[in-house]
């Protein structure tokens, strides 16, 4: 389901050149550092020795020995150059870039340390015991070898054959390994009571650790309430097996997001709907959570649907589903967005081709990639590295266009002295790229916004999809024919899923306190015309009193306290919405609420008495 890792939202995705393999693209090697100038302490006894002379060094004739780092906040930090050969310094936990100052100070450093959320996360796992991968959770490969505990002069096979085992699952080697000529020679060097093992032996470790880490997991699942799933189908190119990914996240004791792979099996044929809900259910149970799922986000199809349909079976018969189910079944904003966006491909399909084709055959020769560089290099471009795509991923072909526009000028040169190269895009072909690329940056930001599986991202979810209605509807106003018609097919597939409001991503953006029920206020009339933008507002609400009247109940037990209607009256604060232009208009529109009621705006509104009216 998620279609890249959250990062960068920059208007083009721009591979570094330091990802590149390409002689082509390789990125300017720095320049070495020269070694520190060292100051004879001599120097300062001369100077203290000068009397009665006309002559007075200054500061910036004597250059005095580096004082030795004693903050212990140079701890978190590394030092590097630029492309400029500056000094810069790079946070060990979350990368972010600082300028060195000349003075030494640390103060902005410490300030940084104390909001860096990579570093704050770190910590907090590592005081609750908690795991911090989303796999197996082994120590750092790049764990400083010092920090290993010092041989107690016993040999211990055993143990040995459990770090071996890590090795082989963190660097994904075959289990064949172990049994390697020279792994053996360099084991028994190491230590000659080593004794050779088979494949088979570290196998069977290999699952003893698993099995390990497994019941420690299911222990910690005893103390999650709820817990939502994610599906993802995955087909093998080789075998004709399709398989299911199955995806557990939750809110742990320490309020930390977490998401953990609890199963990746095989869906039998005729993998009809029962058959994938079979496969679901059986993995809940493995994991005795069966009763304590929340959700359930599955791609736009059919058999999925009738999946869901199944599971909600199972489930409501442990009366364990909210809202009688209505928030059980997510669809796929990620899904969705993508559907939309192979519309707007599908326009330029040729073009694609061309366009891939054209990639695919300069970087399959080493000779023709010199002969492209030396082109780009000859009109000042800046060295940038032709990037492939995967042919089903519409955000990895967003990519490739991306990239590809900008050596349109180096296409046709390249063609001019390659007469085998037959593939080059016309000037018409170029403008259409930069139209669609032009309109699918807002679904590529989109994306990589609401794929985010690390952060909350569910208070984001409206935001991003308003964001790409807005464009829509400016696109759809466009002269241009060729915009015209894309935009319009794209539209009305957009209308086809988003017709209806999806309650679970409008009750998130409800609990976000920066907005509460003003947010669809907001947003819902940018989605829906005026009267479906009011329906839908009163059938979230109604649903939102449903939820917390469901809450209350089942806290009630454990607190009287828990079951006060009352609602939170901390008042919107329109100076902490986000940037942008959106949520730019949002705080204008928070500000013109506050104005007008001047007084604390709930959660939700209360509902009108119908009796009260008459």
């Amino acid at each position: 389901m998620n279609i890249g890792t959250p990062g960068d939202t920059s208007s083009h995705p721009t591979p570094s050149a330091a990802d590149s393999t390409s002689p082509i693209f390789c990125s300017r090697e720095e320049t070495s550092e020269r070694p520190m100038d060292f100051v004879d302490p001599s120097i300062n006894e001369e100077l203290d020795n000068i009397e009665n002379t006309d002559m007075i060094a200054s500061d910036d004739d004597v250059q005095k020995p580096k004082r030795a780092k004693t903050s212990q906040v140079w701890k978190h930090f590394e030092e590097g150059k630029d492309k400029d050969g500056l000094v810069q310094l790079f946070c060990i936990h979350c990368k972010n870039v600082f300028k060195k100052p000349k003075t030494g100070a640390t103060s902005h450093l410490g300030r940084h340390l104390k909001s860096c959320s990579v570093k704050l996360r770190a910590e907090a796992l590592e005081e609750s015991g908690s795991l911090t991968q989303s796999h197996i959770s082994f120590p750092k490969s790049n764990v400083d070898p010092s920090s290993v505990p010092a041989f107690d002069g016993k040999f211990d096979m055993e143990k040995v054959k459990v770090e071996i085992a890590k090795w082989i699952m963190i660097h994904e080697y075959a289990f064949s390994a172990v049994e390697d000529e020279w792994f053996t020679i360099m084991m028994k060097r190491t230590n000659p009571e080593f004794v050779p093992m088979s494949r088979t032996t570290i196998r069977n470790q290999c699952v003893k650790i698993y099995e390990n880490e497994k019941r420690k997991l299911k222990n910690e699942f005893k103390y999650v309430n709820k817990m939502s799933i994610t599906t993802d189908c995955w087909k093998s190119k080789n075998q004709k097996i399709e398989y299911l990914a199955i995806t557990g996240h939750w809110i742990d004791q320490n309020w930390l997001l977490q998401k953990r792979v609890l199963n990746f099996v095989e869906v039998p044929p005729p993998r009809r709907g029962v058959d994938i809900a079979n496969v679901i259910w059986r993995c809940l149970e493995d994991w005795g959570i069966e009763g304590k799922i929340h959700t359930v986000s599955v791609d736009n199809a059919s058999a999925n649907d009738s999946a869901i349909e199944n599971l909600k079976v199972f489930i409501r018969s442990q009366k364990k589903l909210l809202c009688g189910g209505s928030l059980f079944h997510v669809r796929c904003c990620a899904h969705i967005l993508n559907l939309v966006a192979q519309d707007g491909l599908s326009e330029i399909k040729n073009v694609i081709e061309c366009v891939r084709d054209s990639v695919d055959y300069i970087r399959r020769s080493d000779s023709r990639l010199k002969v492209f560089t030396e082109i780009v290099k000859q009109l000042n471009l800046r060295e940038r590295k032709l990037i492939d795509d995967c042919k089903t991923r519409w955000n990895s072909t967003y990519e490739m266009l991306a990239i590809a526009i900008r050596f349109r000028d180096v296409f046709p040169r390249y063609a001019d002295r390659d007469p085998l190269y037959l593939d080059c895009p016309s000037p018409s072909d170029w403008e259409k790229v930069v139209k669609v690329c032009s309109l699918l940056e807002v679904f590529w930001k989109a994306t990589h916004v609401i794929s985010g599986s690390y952060y909350p991202t569910s208070n984001l979810f409206l935001q991003e999809v308003v964001r790409v209605k807005v464009e829509l509807d400016n696109k759809s106003q466009s002269s241009d024919d060729f915009i015209y018609d894309m935009v319009n097919s794209m539209k009305r597939k957009f209308d086809k899923y988003w017709g209806e409001s999806n309650l679970l991503m409008a009750i998130a953006a409800v609990l976000d306190p920066r907005y509460k029920m003003m947010a669809l206020e907001f947003f819902f009339p940018k989605l829906y015309s005026p009267e479906k933008a009011a329906t839908e507002l009163a059938f979230v609400r109604r649903t939102l009193y449903d939820l917390y009247s469901e809450y209350v109940s089942m806290c009630s037990a454990e607190s009287n306290a828990s079951g006060s209607g009352s609602t939170s009256q901390s008042n919107v604060d329109a100076r902490n919405v986000e940037t942008g232009t959106l949520l730019s208009e949002l705080a204008n529109f928070l500000k013109e609420k506050q104005s007008e009621e001047k007084k604390p705006v709930p959660i939700i509104l209360p509902i009108e008495d119908d009796a009260s009216k008459g």
